[in-house]
């Protein structure tokens, strides 16, 4: 068979061995799901940075778009989508252009609007960014007057396994969905965001759903203070990461199941003959308000 795409290539290929993609272009105004217009709001969100420090980088770019959903978590409007860029006073280090495709050209004299940027973000429930530990601590550097907003990750608050994904990275996610887009770009990425947040698992129910499920109740930040490099492959097995600046292993646990873990721990991290240096984990209690930072 062959197949002609958009841009006039043709696939010539067996049926079972084709995967078309279709070009991602999320429109303003209703999807045409849903009951009626969502009464809640959030807002994606997704920026390109010089590095990987927020205290030693600057943004250079910065992309928001809105939408609206219903009380099953069903996307039932996008709103028109903001993007800025911003000039980070320095030469962009060559990865980062290789990376965005951005260029010292392209930023000079360019400048955040931080006054619409930051109304946008605080008219929504709640900020979602597909990895909100590293966005949210850039956005809150430039952005100081949106600090302390409610914030979700759609990469770490969706079981995109049990939905028949491999992975978690976003283009690769949109891949598997069946669409392309022009990756590690702020406003490509925010709109590949939505359309994977609208993703509806074998009974219907939308990522949306789930991620604000998992994302809106306390939870507990636990760490393996003073556990010996020994058990640290339980550790790993057990969803526990390495925190490179705090020089200890830990993971996020809901709250109904922290009685559990701290039983776990004490079994095969605290245990007599387990070499530990501490006889507990640390404990911290996150809410949306205060997780990813």
């Amino acid at each position: 068979m062959t197949i002609l795409t958009e841009v006039g290539h043709v696939v010539a290929a067996a049926d079972e061995d084709v995967r078309v993609l279709h070009p991602l272009r999320l429109r303003e105004g209703s999807t045409g799901e849903g009951s009626g217009r969502g009464p809640f709001v959030g807002v994606a969100i997704d920026v390109e940075t010089t590095g990987l420090d927020h205290r030693t980088g600057k943004v250079i770019e910065l992309a928001i778009r809105r939408f609206r959903y219903d009380c099953d978590g069903i996307v039932t409007d996008i709103d028109e989508p903001y993007e800025w860029r911003e000039d980070p006073g320095d030469p962009l280090p060559p990865e980062i252009t290789a990376l965005t495709g951005l260029t010292d050209i392209d930023l000079v004299g360019e400048e955040i609007d931080e006054d619409a940027a930051t109304r946008l973000l605080r008219s929504a429930s709640f900020v979602v960014a597909h990895n909100s530990t590293f966005d949210r601590n850039w956005v809150e550097a430039r952005l100081p007057r949106a600090r302390g907003l409610n914030w979700c990750c759609s990469m770490r608050q969706v079981d995109w396994k049990a939905r028949g994904f491999d992975g978690r990275v976003l283009g690769y996610l949109l891949v598997q969905n069946g669409f392309y887009h022009c990756g590690h770009r702020a406003s490509a990425d925010v709109d590949a965001l939505i359309e994977m947040l609208r993703h509806r698992d074998g009974g219907g129910r939308t990522a949306l759903s789930e991620m604000i499920e998992r994302g809106s109740g306390p939870s507990w930040i636990v760490r393996a203070k003073g556990a010996d490099f020994g058990v640290k492959d339980l550790l790993r097995g057990r969803g526990y990461r390495w925190d490179a600046e705090r020089k200890v292993w830990g993971c996020e646990v809901a709250d109904a199941d922290l009685v559990q873990e701290q039983c776990w721990l004490a079994a095969n991290v605290y245990a007599a003959g387990a070499n530990a240096k501490a006889i507990c984990p640390d404990l911290e209690r996150v809410t949306p308000r205060t997780r990813f930072i």
